[in-house]
């Protein structure tokens, strides 16, 4: 009796091992299918890259295998891509000088704010936005006594007031400092590549370089085209005078 209950329950026992990898293999076909068909969707939902340098990487739930669709990241693209975002080249202006020192003087003295005084070491910026009525952006001015550093540059920047406004600073490289911690506000959190130097470099343009100037013999006056959208940076730079304070006259508008 023990012999043949024991036979009995393998024949049983093979049986039903026999019933379930048939049932399994029946529903393993429709698994691969169905986990096909959902890699195909989750595939579709992907951007493909268009050109040279993107990578993407899709990571299977069920796997843990990683697909890189394309790794080719070319050091041309980088450099096309940086390029691509440098400003176009600026022009340079026009400069005249006059002699009417004494009545340009006397004219801006009676003005709100026609004049101001560099005091020694300092860097004045005056910052005039484009006008939406304006083509072009005219400047004059002239000083009692010494000369002063005089420069244009340009900040391709989005105009939101039309208001200009004068910024101090104790020397040019504290001035370039400002800037910078200027543009680290508006970079990217955690974005290496896209240092704020760079976009610095990227933002603004020189127009004319600073030079010192005989303000206090001719009156000084240029004009320059606006080049777009952007904000004009005068700088009357004083840095180089350790002793003087510099009495400042200037005028500065818009033409259509």
């Amino acid at each position: 009796m023990s012999v043949g209950t024991t036979e009995d329950s393998k024949e049983e026992a093979g049986t039903l091992e026999d019933q379930e990898v048939t049932e399994l293999e029946e529903k393993l076909p429709d698994q691969i299918q169905s986990l096909k068909e959902e890699a195909v969707v989750r595939i579709a939902n992907y951007h493909v890259p268009q050109g040279a340098g993107d990578i993407v990487m899709i990571q299977s739930d069920h796997t843990g295998a990683v697909d890189i669709l394309s790794a080719e990241l070319e050091t041309a693209d980088l450099l096309g891509e940086q390029r691509k975002a440098q400003p176009p080249p600026l022009a340079p202006p026009t400069m005249w000088t006059t002699e009417k020192t004494k009545e340009f003087k006397a004219k801006m003295g009676k003005e709100k704010n026609g004049r101001m005084v560099v005091k020694r070491g300092e860097v004045v910026t005056v910052r005039v936005p484009t006008h939406p009525d304006g083509k072009c952006i005219c400047w004059e001015f002239a000083t009692d006594d010494y000369d002063i550093g005089f420069g244009v540059y340009f900040d391709w920047t989005t105009v939101t007031s039309t208001a200009i406004t004068v910024q101090v600073s104790e020397s040019s490289d504290e001035e370039d400092e400002e800037e910078e911690e200027e543009i680290e506000g508006l970079a990217p959190v955690g974005d290496v590549e896209r240092g704020s130097k760079t976009y610095l470099r990227n933002r603004y343009g020189e127009i004319m370089p600073v030079y010192r100037r005989n303000s206090h013999r001719e009156v000084q006056a240029g004009s320059h085209e606006y080049p777009g959208e952007g904000i004009y940076l005068l700088k009357f730079d004083n840095s180089y005078s350790l002793l003087r304070n510099k009495t400042l006259f200037f005028h500065v508008y818009y033409t259509s």
